[in-house]
């Protein structure tokens, strides 16, 4: 079959075994495991097919899916969050029932009364407090009644349920035992045989003294059952007569039924028997309580909601609890379910667990991807939507294919939709099974695993039993217990009662699946999160419908309609093979069970029946809600019974007997299909099937048996009739009725005798077929009365208001072919029709294209039609062709009298042509409308024959003129006028620059304005003559403004020739600007004529630099100029490193100045050829050179001579004679040449070497000396120490080796011949008994621990050792342990340094630093509430004579004279504030150091540390090691400290700064104290401090009462990334808010800026307001905004980049393009300063006003900065204009806008003119332009 192996659960991460051992004996064997192939995952139903018949037996299986399946978790784990509920895990089983201590109370004194005769104490008291009874008699029935707990002693689980939480003794066990023997013992007994029937008791019922349906009499008290109001309940009949009812059912609502009625003994509210849930058979014994009043609201179990978490809060919670049971360690699966169980069962105490459950993921998200959910940045698009696809994804499990929920149209959470489940350690899920016993399979995301336990489907009865006997008091409080889902059994207890269990635990990625009826509990082993749903295949189709039927037994509301799932699955035929014969048995079982049911009622007398109404989506379940029964809640799909009286009661076919007391013939059956219908289902199902099982041809057979309609019989008066047999006799009376004239009663009587036959089988297919028949009939007979009716009414009334017969409906009821049957007044209908169609046929004629009717004649056809009483929808057409036409008429009229010159659409005439084809008219605006064609197609023929070519301008203002006055709008001629206006405004525009083109100083401007119009020009479609003119004179433009930037910049010479050859070619030479630049050309080619020949002359420095500074009057780039510079430059260079070398001839610098290298001299020489001034020290670096080199061929020739003497090999008496005088003369020549060398001042080689050679002359001078001469021991010992310090290269000459043999064999003898021998015998033996001394003493020293070798005992060894001992590994070893021993100090004194107040002792500078530790540590431990004392923090001590500051904020403590000046004067001592508490809160980046800063240098932790393992090698005890180790301990203590505060600090996000404050002032003192640092510690401080710093700077910021800039909000984010601070910090939080408040307005106010005035002035002031009441202050933008919101020129627009200009009296500034301006003039005055003669008038009634002190609503026009500055040139010199030459620069006088920096505003008077009074300056309409 291809399925994993079943096997036990491998050991998991918490090592779990192959079965669970409980609290019991018993072991759990645990379920089946399966690990499907990937082949086998890729169909999860078809997999589970396979493993069902191996699985199902244990009720669960675990399935491990392929190591590729790896979905990715669907939620953001950081911003889920979920409801929980709080779940008492100790009550889930061992929990008194939810009873009513009133309810037993009165039950227990009517026993009292009625059985005993005597009436019960108060009180009952037990252990000082009073015994609830009703508990204790619960608790008692819990574990089997009196005798059983006395039995098997039980008096303590009994007393845990009465007293809980307290300690049980052995005496209140006995105590708790007596007190129920003397109260409750006898009552136990009668309620046992009240249980089992022995007892007879009076059951008060609804009627007087009469036998009940079982013989118990009943006695009633005729109470009444009152409303709300107080008023007797009444039911109303159909008869409208009203009956009062003592009491009416609580579930029903129905008073009837009162013989079966029960009364509450205590609430008097009544239940009929067949309502209860479950259902009674019979009126119980004894007295009854209802639910409600049996268990108490203040004991009802149930999960509480808790409270909402985050993922990550619900994580701390799960962590605590788990770390609460099991400690840091991780418990096995073993440990765990044997706490869990000791929980549930009561042994532990009270453990509350959250737990959240049943999480719609429709609401709070899947785990599993799905398609409209946001994908997670990680995951990759292809991995998400493969699992948003993947059959495994449980979002698509229940609408697999196969499944039978696909039919299912709406969401049911957790059944159709999946819940999501987070659980925490021994969150539970109770013992049940799944709605309508569905399967369920659960994925567990990850975390903890989770315990499943489960009972078998075929063992779910013995479950029951064994709960029910269990948990006795639990289910006779609810009898419904294991719908509640909130009670738990130990699974061992249903082992010893002989039902099977099994366990699996499930782990993160593991699949696991219930089957159907199967039980199944358990809980989570920690923090998980898990998913779950249900899904139905088709083998679910019979535990669906036992499902449906334990909903009807215990009056649950169903899911979902079991009845409507199987007829919609039937319908939809998309089964497979493996499913038809389920779906088969399971529509034969409710087919079976309908029939018996309608087959019931008819034999009771219920006849009447209607179909219900049908579906609007069949296909689908659940679409609309079925109406359900009042008795079972059930749904009522395939049929109901009603009742008249309780028209919106409904019940099922089973309880038709419960609706109302009428009789059954006032019933009414209600069926959605027909028991034929039902059949058909089935036997649709056999097509489907081709492979035909035996069971399927059973149930065929039993299907043809029950079909058999003559066994369908009921009781009549006089013996028996069929069902077959009444529907023959019906059909011979039906068929009479064809036959005579159309009788409605008739018809309407045979049709309602046919509704007791219509819900059967197919053997009621014939009167079916009669009925259709009758039907018809009777609806064609009506139709054809209807029809002639509204005829009559019509054509008596002739009203408007009466709807007319439609001649279709008339012609389809004449049209029937045979009559259904007779009815007279066809014939008369028949005549209407025929008058009718006459005038059908006179339309059509009519409306035909051949028909040449005029609009009357149409009109009168149309009036006639009218009169007609019948409707014929021709006439719609007619209508509309009227209406056509004369809308046609009227059009055509229209063009024709138009006279606005193209105001007709050429389109709109061609319509009309068109409209006038298609209506075939004949009228004389037909002829004038083909006129005004023929003009419009002439005029597009000349217009399309000058758009084809070259476009002539003259041409085109003649067609122009000759169209002029054409009412139509031509698009050819449209095209023409608009080319035409673009060449006429480009030629204008053209002719407004070139007017004094030349003089203008803008000349980019004018090149930017020809490139512009030349652009244009080349897009002109007409040609124009002057675009060649535009390019000679963009050409002239361009040489003018490179001339312009010759004057303004400095430009190469190679340019300025070319710009004026440019000019001389556009002949543009003569002007000014060229005659300027000609005279800079000329002066500019002098020079360079200039500089060659200095060049080509070598000149004097000093002609060179005037040069240079003649170049600087010249305002051109020369390209000889660098080469000048160059030539000075090299020369001053070269002349200040030749200093040196000229100095050198000078003796008195000798000594003074360091040698020269003669390399660097040649270096020079050689430099001097390039260089092209002609400069004397030349000559004077020649000559030096020269000397040099004369002075080293003549040191040369010296050591060659040398060489020559000191190769000499055999030297004899009479050489040593001459070779003496030869080595003086050698010896003076040296130290001459030598001498000489020195004084030139240079570095030579030579001078070295002839030293070493004159060295070693004078030794051999020495040496041979001795040939003549007996020397002195000493003598020669002087001459051997000498020869060692010679030259290598010397001494290994032949004749030093020889003279040096010589001197060693005379010292040999010298010293043979002078020494005595006894006296160095005994002074040896002296040596090495000394050297016998000093090795005991050394052995004895190694001998000893090394704690107790002292370091002075081995230096004194090792001064012995250099005296008395000789050379052995002895004192070796000491040797080297003192050198290390020493060198350890060394490193250590290097490590700690010298501190202040130190000088030599280590040891001192290592108590110092401790003493610094303890200072810091105290410090630390202050802060952490240590008693503080009163002494000075920074010498620790308490001096009475000395007055002690304390620091305000910290409450340290110091003295005057440790601080200095560092708080201030002393008068302020009171109010000081020490330095570190002053740098923490100003929020200060660096601090320098304050008064407890460590004196010296600060050793490094670790270096102590590495110092210390150096230590551990040392021979020797010292007191500096166990010094340091003390350091390295109280080190570390401050480094825990320190981390402790840093990472409170870092972590702190909260606003509150003085909390991290204080922490941080007292980390700071500590570490400035301390001797010892550690990197890391200091480091975390440093950035502790930085971003203490960022908060304060931030929280000034926004304290401040001025608002920041957003750059520098900005900046302060970017500083504080770079110290990352975490973005849940409060003010990182603030600043996000602001700039993104800042930015978001920016943003807008930048558009708005820049919208040409799209935006309204209000909304712009709006704006602004906005942005100055932000928290923000953007300088830039708001400027921006209120240059925007100032409106400028006649066309009251913001600026918008377009030239302006101000008027030179009243400042208004006005577009050139609106005043029609093509260029500045020199003095502007707007028209309305200088108006008309005729408008003078006005203008004085605008003075007038402008007098009286008028306000008007004008907006403020400002001017731009530079207008002041011109007006107050002219009032300082009023003369100023006429006296300015024509070539000056005119630019302060045009004032003409370039830029939004030209519009910067001031405060002015109002606008002088007002928009109220625009009328009046339209006069001026002449000299503005408006641009539409």
């Amino acid at each position: 079959m291809g399925k994993g192996r079943p096997r036990a659960v491998e050991k998991g991460v918490l090592g779990q075994s192959s079965s669970v051992s409980l609290s019991g004996s018993l072991s759990i064997p645990p379920g089946p495991v399966y690990y499907p192939s990937e082949d086998e995952f890729k169909d999860p139903l078809e997999y589970i097919y396979r493993i069902r018949p191996e699985a199902e037996p244990y009720g669960i299986c675990r399935i491990v899916p392929p190591k590729s399946w790896k979905p990715p978790f669907g939620l953001d784990l950081d911003s889920f969050t979920f409801p929980t509920k709080t779940q008492a895990i100790h009550q889930l089983q061992a929990r008194p029932a939810a009873c009513d201590s009133k309810t037993f109370d009165l039950e227990y004194n009517r026993f009292l009364d009625n059985h005993c005769g005597k009436k019960s104490k108060k009180r009952v008291v037990f252990e000082g407090e009073e015994l609830d009874l009703c508990k204790l008699f619960n608790a008692a029935k819990r574990f089997g009644g009196y005798d059983k707990v006395v039995k098997e002693k039980k008096w303590g689980e009994v007393c845990r349920f009465v007293r809980s939480g307290r300690k049980i003794s052995e005496c209140a066990k006995h105590v708790l035992c007596q007190l129920y023997r003397e109260h409750l013992y006898d009552y136990e007994d009668y309620y046992n045989r009240l249980n089992h029937g022995v007892v007879r008791s009076c059951k008060r019922g609804m009627h007087g003294e009469k036998k009940g349906e079982h013989g118990v009499e009943s006695l009633s008290s005729k109470r009444r059952r009152r409303n709300t109001e107080g008023e007797k309940v009444k039911v109303c009949k159909v008869e409208e007569k009203e009956e009062e009812f003592d009491q009416i059912c609580e579930q029903c609502g129905s008073g009837l039924h009162g013989e079966v009625m029960l009364l509450c003994d205590r609430c008097n509210k009544g239940w009929h028997i067949y309502c209860l849930s479950p259902p009674l058979k019979r009126i119980p014994p004894g007295n009854w309580y209802c639910l409600e009043c049996l268990n108490s609201d203040k004991d009802s179990f149930g999960f509480v909601p808790g409270k909402r978490f985050s993922l990550e809060a619900f994580r701390r919670v799960a962590d605590r609890a788990k770390r609460k049971w099991f400690g840091p360690v991780s418990p096995s699966r073993m440990q765990i379910e044997k706490k869990f169980w000791d929980i549930v069962e009561g042994l532990v105490g009270e453990v509350d667990v959250m737990y959240g459950s049943d999480l719609d993921t429709s609401v709070y998200g899947s785990g599993f991807p799905r398609v409209n959910d946001k994908k997670p940045e990680s995951v990759e698009d292809e991995i998400w939507d493969k699992y948003c696809a993947s059959p495994w994804n449980l979002n698509n499990l229940p609408k697999l294919q196969g499944s039978m929920l696909r039919a299912v149209h709406h969401n049911i959470a957790g059944v159709m939709v999946p819940w999501l489940y987070v659980g925490m350690l021994f969150s539970s899920f109770c013992w049940h099974f799944e709605d309508h016993c569905f399967y369920s399979m659960n994925y567990l995301h990850w975390g903890e695993p989770k315990c499943w336990y489960s009972v078998p489907g075929r063992e779910a009865s013995a479950f029951e039993k064994v709960m029910r006997n269990c948990l006795p008091d639990l289910f006779d409080a609810q009898p419904d217990l294991l719908f509640q889902l909130v009670t738990m059994l130990n699974p061992s207890v249903l082992q010893e009662n002989g039902v099977s269990v099994y366990s699996v635990l499930q782990e993160p990625g593991n699949f696991v699946i219930t089957f159907p009826r199967s039980y199944h509990g358990g809980f989570n082993f920690g923090l998980n999160c898990a998913e779950a749903v249900n899904f139905a295949p088709a083998d679910w189709l019979p535990h669906g419908g036992f499902g449906a039927e334990l909903y009807q037994l215990y009056r649950k509301a169903a899911v979902l309609s079991h009845e409507e799932l199987l007829c919609v699955v039937a319908k939809a035929n998309d089964c497979d093979s493996k499913a038809l014969p389920y779906l088969k048995k399971e529509l034969h079982r409710i087919y079976a069970k309908e029939k018996n049911c309608r087959e019931g009622l008819w034999r009771n007398g219920i006849i009447k029946s209607s179909p219900m109404s049908p579906k609007k989506c069949p296909e689908f379940v659940g679409t609309e809600e079925d109406p359900t029964c009042i008795i079972c809640q059930q749904y009522l799909f395939l049929s109901a019974v009603v009742c008249r009286c309780r028209p919106s009661a409904f019940v099922c076919l089973e309880h038709w007997k419960h609706l109302c007391e009428c009789k059954p013939s006032k019933h009414r059956l209600l069926y959605r299909h027909t028991l034929a219908e039902l059949k058909q289902l089935v036997l649709l199902i056999d097509k489907y099937n081709f492979d035909e099982t035996l069971q399927c041809r059973d149930l065929q057979r039993q299907l043809s048996c029950s079909d058999d309609s003559n066994a369908l019989t009921k009781k009549v008066k006089g013996g028996h009739v069929s069902l077959a047999k009444l529907a023959e006799e019906w059909i011979l009376c039906s068929s009479k009725i064809f036959q005579i004239p159309f009788s409605r009663d008739a018809y309407v009587n045979a049709l309602k005798e046919t509704e007791q036959f219509l819900w059967a089988g197919s053997e009621m297919d014939a009167v079916r077929a009669v009925a259709k028949n009758l039907i018809e009939a009777q609806n064609w007979a009506e139709g054809i009365k209807d029809c002639l009716c509204k005829i009559e009414s019509w054509s008596c009334n002739r009203s408007h208001n009466l709807e007319k017969v439609d001649l279709e409906r008339v012609n389809n009821l004449l049209n029937l072919n045979p009559l259904p049957c007779i009815e007279p007044g066809h014939l008369k209908l028949k005549g209407y029709a025929e008058e009718a169609m006459i005038l059908v046929q006179e339309i059509d004629s009519a409306l035909s294209t051949s028909s040449k009717s005029s609009i009357p004649e149409l009109e009168q056809l149309y009036s006639r039609v009218c009169e007609v009483p019948i409707y014929v929808k021709e006439m719609e057409k007619l209508v509309a062709r009227i209406s056509a036409l004369k809308v046609w008429v009227d059009n055509v009229r229209k063009c024709i009298l138009e006279k606005c010159p193209a105001a007709i659409e050429a389109d709109v005439l061609y319509r009309l042509k068109s409209e006038m084809l298609e209506l075939q008219v004949q009228l004389p605006e037909v002829e004038m409308l083909m006129d005004l064609l023929r003009q419009v197609e002439s005029c597009q023929a000349r217009c399309n024959e000058i758009l084809n070519s070259p476009i002539n301008l003259k041409n085109v203002e003649v067609l122009l003129q000759e169209l002029e006055s054409i009412t139509v709008n031509i698009p050819e001629l449209k095209l023409l006028r608009q080319y035409h206006g673009d060449a006429v405004s480009w030629i204008s525009h053209f002719n407004d620059v070139h007017v004094n083109i030349h003089e203008r100083e803008d000349q980019e401007n004018v090149v930017d304005e020809l490139k512009c119009i030349l652009k244009q020009g080349m897009l002109l479609r007409i040609q124009v003559d002057e675009l060649p003119l535009v390019e000679v004179e963009l050409k002239k433009a361009y040489c003018r403004k490179e001339a312009l930037k010759a004057r303004r910049t400095k430009m190469t010479l190679f340019s300025i020739q070319q710009l004026m050859e440019e000019a001389a070619m556009l002949q543009i030479e003569g002007e000014q600007l060229f005659v300027d630049v000609s005279g800079v050309l000329a002066a500019a080619m002098h020079w360079e004529e200039r500089a060659a020949h200095i060049f080509a002359s070598e000149a004097q420095m000093s002609d060179f630099e005037d040069v240079i500074r003649t170049s600087e009057d010249i305002h051109v780039i020369l390209p000889s100029l660098d080469d000048v510079k160059d030539a000075i430059s090299m020369a001053k260079s070269w002349l200040k490193n030749s200093k040196p070398f000229l100095g050198s001839s000078f003796p008195a610098a000798h000594a003074s100045r360091p040698l020269l290298k003669v390399e660097a001299l040649k270096e020079l020489v050689s430099q001097s050829k390039l260089l092209k001034i002609s400069l004397e020290e030349r000559t004077m670096i020649h000559s030096v050179l020269k000397n040099c080199l004369e002075w080293k061929h003549d040191a040369c020739s010296l050591l060659e001579e040398v060489d020559c003497l000191f190769n000499m090999n055999n030297i004899d008496n009479a050489l040593i004679n001459g070779l003496i005088p030869k080595i003086e003369h050698l010896v003076t020549m040296i130290e001459s040449i030598v001498e000489t060398g020195l004084s030139l001042g240079f570095d030579f080689d030579e001078i070295p070497k002839l030293q070493n050679a004159r060295s070693t002359l004078q030794w051999c001078s020495k040496a041979l000396s001795f040939c003549t001469v007996a020397p002195a021991l000493p003598e020669i010992e002087s001459l051997m120490e000498n020869a060692e310090h010679l030259p290598v290269s010397c001494a290994s000459s032949a004749l030093c080796s020889s003279l040096i043999d010589g001197v060693k064999w005379l010292k040999k003898a010298s010293e043979r011949i002078k020494v005595s021998f006894p006296l160095m015998v005994r002074q040896l033996l002296n040596a090495i008994e000394k050297h016998k001394s000093w090795k005991e003493q050394i052995l004895i020293f190694f001998g000893l621990k090394t704690e107790e070798r002292s370091w002075s005992k081995l230096l004194q060894l090792k001064e012995l050792g250099k005296d008395d001992a000789f050379s052995c590994c002895e004192l070796d070893m000491v040797l080297s342990e003192t050198e290390k021993v020493e060198k350890w100090k060394l490193h250590c004194m290097d490590i700690v340094g010298h501190p202040v107040g130190v000088v030599n002792s280590l040891l001192d500078a290592l108590v110092k630093i401790k003493h610094t530790l303890d200072r810091s540590l105290y410090i630390y431990n202050k802060s952490r509430g240590c008693n503080p004392r009163d002494l000075c923090i920074h010498c620790f001590s308490g001096i009475k004579d000395q007055e002690l500051l304390t620091c305000s904020i910290c409450k340290d403590c110091y003295h005057w004279q440790c601080l200095g000046a560092t708080l201030g004067h002393q008068s302020d001592a009171k109010a000081s504030v020490c330095s570190y508490c002053q740098f923490i809160r100003s929020g200060s980046i660096s601090q320098n150091g304050g008064a407890l800063r460590f004196g010296g240098k600060c050793a490094e932790l670790n270096m102590l540390i590495e110092l210390l393992s150096d230590a551990e090698g040392l021979c020797v005890g010292i007191e500096e090691r166990d010094v340091v180790q003390q350091l390295v301990e109280l080190a570390i203590a401050c480094k825990e400290c320190l981390k402790e505060l840093t990472d409170f600090t870092l972590a702190y996000l909260d606003r509150d700064l003085s909390i991290i404050s204080e922490k941080l002032t007292t980390a700071l003192k500590a570490v400035e104290m301390a001797g010892v640092y550690s990197n890391h510690g200091n480091n975390r401080l440093e950035l502790a401090l930085k971003r203490n710093s960022w908060k304060v700077r931030v929280n000034k910021l926004l304290e401040d009462s001025q608002k920041p800039l957003i750059q520098h909000i900005q900046k302060i984010l970017k500083e504080g990334l770079a110290i990352s601070i975490p973005p849940e910090d409060h003010f990182w939080q603030k600043l996000i808010e602001l700039k993104c408040i800042g930015l978001q307005w920016a943003e807008n106010a930048k558009k708005v800026s820049m919208d040409s005035g799209a935006l309204g002035l209000d909304e712009v002031c709006e704006l602004i307001t906005q942005g100055e009441n932000l928290p923000v202050h953007f300088e830039k933008e708001l400027k921006l905004l209120r240059v925007r919101s100032m409106l400028y020129c006649i066309c009251r627009k913001p600026y918008d980049q377009r030239a302006m200009i101000a008027c030179d009296q009243c400042d208004e500034w006005y577009h050139f393009d609106c005043i029609k301006l093509s260029s500045a003039p020199k003095i502007y005055i707007c028209p309305a300063c200088k108006p008309h003669t005729g408008e003078l008038s006005v203008l004085l009634s605008v003075n007038k006003e402008r007098s009286t002190g008028a306000k008007y609503g004008e907006p403020q026009t400002p001017s731009p900065p530079h207008t002041e500055s011109r007006r107050k040139n002219i009032e300082a010199k009023p003369s100023l204009k006429q006296m300015m030459p024509a070539a000056m620069d005119h630019s302060n006088i045009l004032r003409y806008s370039g830029g939004i920096d030209c519009l910067l505003w001031r405060n002015r008077k109002p606008f002088r003119r007002v928009a109220k009074r625009r009328a009046e300056v339209e006069s001026l309409s002449p000299f503005f332009y408006i641009q539409r």
